[in-house]
């Protein structure tokens, strides 16, 4: 997957495209995802031109990685649901198709205000198998 400048996020960014913001810095931008899975639903992108983590962790410099990682920490201060402030979160990032990215541009989308739920363990999978 490469980068398109012409992806809904790239257009937030510019401004042509309204969100609901709720943090922004030099590195990144957070808004509220406009179709909320839980109560508390919010992404965090960074400003850079990344189309997933992994062209993130190659590319990004030092600043940016670090920048990234504090905005996800404020917006979830922010949003009332980190450890120091709520009682927890999901963030979770999506890897290109099989892993079920939809916009071509790094994004990280944060669950709470509600129990998130446990992910599929391997004691369920295994289960299935036996």
């Amino acid at each position: 997957m490469s980068y398109d400048d012409n992806n809904i996020f790239a257009k937030i960014l510019r401004g042509e495209i309204p969100c609901k913001k709720i943090y922004e810095d030099d590195f990144v931008l957070s808004f509220y995802d406009i179709n909320p899975q839980k109560k508390i639903h919010a992404l965090v992108i960074p400003k850079g031109k990344y189309v997933d983590l992994d062209d993130f962790s190659q590319k990004a410099s030092s600043e940016e990685m670090v920048g990234l990682l504090k905005g996800i920490n404020t917006v979830a201060k922010k949003l009332g649901i980190s450890v120091d402030v709520g009682k927890g979160y999901r963030a979770l990032v999506n890897i290109n198709e099989d892993g079920g990215q939809e916009v071509p541009h790094l994004h990280f989308h944060l669950f709470g205000g509600e129990k998130v739920g446990k992910m599929v363990s391997w004691i369920l999978k295994l289960k299935e198998i036996f």
